[in-house]
């Protein structure tokens, strides 16, 4: 079987980690990286990442430059930023070229609901070309939204969803931590927040992605957030946090229909957070009440997540995908391949 060509676009803490992972996946073939620090361009990236990647394997300052060295990936892997706009606009070169792309930006989770018009001006593009794009991910992408909507499956009814994530920054990487307001004064960082520069992405998009999956048709998307306040010195590798200023954040978001709160999400992200974990309830027949110990380890689950959608998403039609409207995405390494015992 042929090895599917993959090709990096971004190399932050998640960028460069997805092309280790996928130098350990047999079904792989990396054939470069798409970066504009001029200190990465023009290098291999085995030798930028320290990872057994194939010698052709360049890092290139675009698309392409990338496709007149190495050729046309089969997909393109996006980890460049938060904002859908700016995503279509970054990978547009290889949607027009008939190249798929699986991004981890939040808002392509559901980009509808913030850039409407722009999704279907690329959803269109897709459907000429023989492209697909997706947004996946951890949060959004799984916890707080798919992975719901798959337990509703066994349900006669559902009347509401409930999903609690808590989670302690500390283990997270520093541009999370930085986003999450770790050290600023709380003041600042409501400030951020209300301008749209701080606090979690997605968070109305995973519960759009939850209402449509659901069938549900939403009054009203609210979404809240406070600054979590130390009250004794918290010291990361990243951060020195003195009392008083910000660790992270509690973040709420609700889906309200008929007066009523149909979806609410709420996630407290912040250095030292105690027991963390995921909680998901599902209102209905019959009720579910799931809880992950511990929660799901964010940035290596994003890498995963990021490629185990491959398959799925090559195997999609073309066009802007949801990840519900894909087929099931599943853990392909070489051990699942093992006879059963």
């Amino acid at each position: 079987m042929r090895r599917i060509k993959i090709a990096q676009f971004g190399l932050g803490p998640i960028g460069k980690e997805s092309l280790r992972l996928a130098a350990e996946r047999a079904d792989l073939e990396v054939i470069g990286a798409v970066e504009i620090d001029p200190a990465l361009a023009g290098r291999p990236a085995a030798e930028a990442l320290g990872c057994p990647l194939p010698a052709g394997a360049r890092i290139h300052p675009t698309f392409a430059a990338l496709t007149a060295h190495a050729g046309l990936p089969d997909v393109l892997l996006h980890t460049a930023g938060s904002d859908a706009t700016r995503s279509f606009a970054q990978v547009l070169p290889a949607l027009e070229a008939g190249v798929s792309v699986a991004s981890t930006c939040e808002e392509l989770i559901f980009p509808r609901l913030l850039a409407p018009e722009r999704t279907e001006e690329i959803d269109a593009l897709c459907r000429r070309t023989g492209a697909r794009l997706v947004g996946t991910g951890v949060n959004p992408g799984f916890v707080m939204d798919v992975l719901p909507l798959c337990l509703t499956g066994v349900c006669r009814e559902v009347s509401a969803v409930y999903v609690e994530r808590v989670v302690d920054a500390r283990t997270r990487r520093q541009p999370l931590q930085a986003k999450i307001g770790s050290g600023q004064d709380p003041a600042e960082f409501r400030a951020r927040f209300a301008a749209g520069t701080a606090g979690h992405a997605g968070f109305r998009q995973s519960v759009a992605l939850l209402a449509h999956g659901l069938g549900w048709r939403l009054d009203e998307i609210r979404e809240t957030c406070e600054p979590v306040v130390a009250e004794s010195r918290v010291v990361t590798a990243h951060f020195d946090v003195a009392p008083g200023r910000t660790l992270g954040l509690h973040q709420r978001c609700v889906g309200l229909a008929g007066g009523e709160t149909r979806i609410r999400l709420d996630l407290q992200m912040y250095l030292g957070a105690p027991l963390p974990h995921d909680a998901i309830v599902i209102h209905g027949r019959p009720g579910l009440n799931v809880h992950l110990q511990g929660g799901v380890a964010g940035d290596d689950a994003t890498v995963a997540a990021l490629l185990n959608v491959i398959p799925s998403l090559l195997a999609a039609a073309p066009g802007v995908r949801l990840l519900t409207e894909l087929p099931l995405t599943v853990c392909r390494n070489a051990g699942a391949t093992a006879p059963l015992p």
